[in-house]
């Protein structure tokens, strides 16, 4: 049970930066990509059927690290409080302004939720850089400080924007396509949206090696119950995000409801 049970998180971790790296990516880029409010609609609708789905993977990954790891857990919450504070607000600024786009009244209540978007995005990559230090230089508990949280931020947050690229330039049409296209260069959309994603399911996972979740797993008795249920609801998660990416699989070519 043991095993499963952090074979469960690092595949929700790795999961979660994989599809969410891709939306939060191109919200960070969507100043560049979209120029007009139009165009801007249009990066927007690229990943808007998507991005529900993909946060249930984080949701996912901590309710396992809570049920399975409750040590590792508090540990984290309490020493890693500031950053996770930091990683929520931008959480929630970014999801207020997707929602709350299209239901305003006039260019500018538009033009301040991208901001709310473009800024929440960015926070969060930038979040996740800060938290990821700790454990990647021996602090797991304590919020990375120094030059190794600033150069952990702009490369996480570096990477995240690159995989966004990869994405906008698989699903955009237009003017922001060749935006898109032109970063990409000749590498390719696929390859390079491939190549990203492996290095960002590699971040989770180095730094889970150094956290050692497996001294802190919970009591027999408690991972009898949830590992088995993980499993019932993984298949469904799956399947589910399956076909959300193959029914809106085609790029887009209009805005969206948001």
């Amino acid at each position: 049970m043991d095993t499963l049970a952090l074979a469960l998180l690092a595949f929700f971790a790795t999961g979660y930066f994989v599809l969410a790296g891709a939306d939060i990516g191109t919200g960070m880029l969507t100043p560049y990509l979209g120029r007009t409010d139009r165009e801007r609609r249009l990066v927007i609708a690229s990943f808007a059927p998507f991005f529900l789905g993909n946060e249930v993977w984080l949701i996912a990954t901590a309710g396992v690290l809570v049920g399975c790891f409750p040590d590792l857990e508090g540990e984290l919450l309490t020493g890693q409080f500031p950053v996770l504070v930091a990683l929520l607000t931008g959480w929630i600024v970014r999801d207020v302004g997707l929602w709350s786009r299209g239901r305003g009244p006039g260019p500018r209540w538009r033009a301040a939720c991208d901001g709310a978007v473009v800024c929440g995005s960015w926070t969060v990559s930038l979040a996740w850089g800060v938290l990821l230090a700790g454990p990647l230089t021996g602090t797991p508990y304590a919020p990375a400080g120094g030059l190794d949280a600033l150069l952990a931020a702009l490369a996480t947050a570096a990477l995240f924007a690159a995989h966004g690229l990869g994405f906008a330039s698989l699903r955009l049409t237009g003017l922001p396509y060749e935006r898109a296209r032109r970063l990409v260069g000749r590498t390719g959309s696929w390859q390079s949206f491939a190549l990203t994603g492996v290095l960002l399911a590699v971040l989770p996972l180095a730094a889970g090696l150094s956290l050692s979740p497996a001294d802190s797993t919970a009591d027999g008795t408690t991972l009898a119950l949830l590992v088995p249920a993980l499993l019932v609801v993984t298949p469904l998660l799956i399947a589910a995000q399956a076909w959300t990416w193959w029914t809106f699989r085609h790029r887009v070519t209009r805005p969206s409801y948001l």
